[in-house]
């Protein structure tokens, strides 16, 4: 499913027109990327947890050459699954 199915389903269930979902889709999923640029944590109770987390610089090795190369500290946004999704996925 991407964001046009997405889309698709909303405008289904609600009876709005598709344009207005993938607005409101759009809007959501900007939500959550401009909470997880703050380093805020977004919880959507029943569905999961974004968080983000740092991931210190570490040495690596380039895979065609050996090499020992650096990689720099980064941040990366994690997804912890609810409980009640977890349930419904495993029957």
């Amino acid at each position: 499913m991407n964001n046009n199915d997405l889309a698709d389903h909303l405008a289904g269930a609600t009876g709005s027109n598709k344009a207005d979902a993938r607005k409101a889709v759009d809007l959501l999923l900007s939500a959550i990327t401009d909470a997880a640029a703050k380093g805020e944590e977004v919880s959507l109770n029943g569905f999961g947890k974004f968080k983000v987390k740092d991931v210190p610089a570490r040495e690596g090795r380039n895979p065609a050459t050996g090499e020992t190369i650096k990689i720099a500290a980064s941040r990366k946004l994690t997804f912890t699954v609810a409980k009640a999704v977890k349930d419904k996925l495993n029957g």
